[in-house]
């Protein structure tokens, strides 16, 4: 029988009931700590997800030795110190979204993740979708021509009273953003890996029109691809109910469109290309309660692999960084109030 990996989980918030069923699920893993700064809320976790030990000093946690694999799930500001110190406590890591608020901020994850040679994988479920998985491969084929139009919609819905449920919700300092850097960061980096090109340059706007909050809860950013074609980025969390997230990427050779709930467009012009599955709905447009595991599972399997085969993980942190640069150049384009170049 193959190894088992024994996992730890930091922070038992929202986020971590997805990671502590993945866990749980994986006949090669094994929830074996939790760490919260809050000792009840660690120790239902604890009792909840079946797992033997619960700290409350995550540098306390990473003392121990029997720890492989750690899944960082603590406010989006927090990440890139903790990531440091696990990797520099020799343990694999499990990120969620972004994997940083800064790129400054993600240079020292990607330097120390290096230098204690171990495994970091970005959660960016999305990037697990047939359809998308399917787009990238004909894109990369050259079967939609140039690309002219690469767009994303993604109007989610959270009221006010989701923002007062957690003191770092819509901040800079730990939430680095609103409706772009929290939810709709998962959809800018889908588009930018499907696409495959660099975007050069950015014009957008962001601003708080509805909630009472630091951060943006509502942007739209045109970009400029490498290619020359263009992309919209439609970014909200005041689209009530709150809608399927929705891709449209427009070629000289064809079209597809794909959402949450499957695939809208599958048209090309001169062949004719079997629709893949649509797969599991992803979901998350009206909580994050509501985001399915599937994708976790897909990810953290993944790491497991990359661990065993000593390859790179599916999404590495130089992946992760890339949504994050292109989100904190919108935030700038709406502060300078003109166009930047990356």
């Amino acid at each position: 029988m193959s190894k088992k990996y024994n996992f730890a989980i930091i922070g038992c918030g929202v986020i971590a009931n997805t990671h502590g069923n993945v866990i749980n699920a994986i006949e090669r893993a094994n929830l074996y700590a939790v760490c919260d700064i809050i000792k009840d809320k660690a120790d239902e976790f604890a009792k909840k997800y079946n797992a033997d030990n619960v700290y409350y000093d995550y540098m306390e946690m990473l003392q121990d030795p029997n720890i492989d694999i750690v899944c960082i799930c603590t406010p989006s500001g927090m990440h890139g110190e903790m990531a440091v110190n696990v990797a520099n406590a020799g343990k694999h890591i499990v990120c969620e979204k972004p994997i940083e608020i800064t790129t400054e901020k993600i240079k020292p994850i990607i330097e120390a993740v290096k230098r204690n040679n171990i495994k970091f994988q970005s959660i960016f479920q999305r990037r697990t979708m047939p359809a998308a998985i399917a787009t990238k491969k004909l894109i990369e084929e050259g079967k939609l021509g140039k690309i002219v139009m690469a767009n994303a919609y993604l109007k989610y819905y959270r009221d006010q009273a989701y923002y007062d449920s957690a003191g770092w919700r819509g901040t800079w300092e730990l939430d680095g953003g609103g409706a772009l850097m929290n939810q709709g960061v998962h959809g800018i980096d889908l588009l930018q890996w499907m696409v495959g090109q660099k975007v050069t340059s950015i014009f957008g706007r962001a601003d708080h029109l509805s909630r009472n909050i630091e951060v943006e809860d509502t942007a739209v950013a045109l970009l400029q691809f490498e290619g020359g074609g263009y992309g919209v980025i439609e970014g909200a969390t005041t689209c009530y109910p709150g809608l399927d997230t929705t891709f449209a990427i427009h070629g000289e050779k064809g079209t597809i469109i794909f959402s949450d709930s499957g695939i809208e467009r599958w048209d090309f012009i001169d062949e004719d290309i079997p629709r893949p599955d649509a797969g599991e709905k992803i979901g998350g447009a009206t909580g994050a309660t509501h985001i399915s595991s599937g994708g976790h599972y897909i990810l953290l399997n993944d790491l497991i692999d990359a661990i065993e085969n000593d390859r790179q993980p599916m999404i590495p942190p130089e992946e992760g960084k890339v949504a994050v640069e292109i989100i904190n150049s919108i935030y700038r384009s709406e502060r300078e109030k003109k166009e930047v170049y990356l």
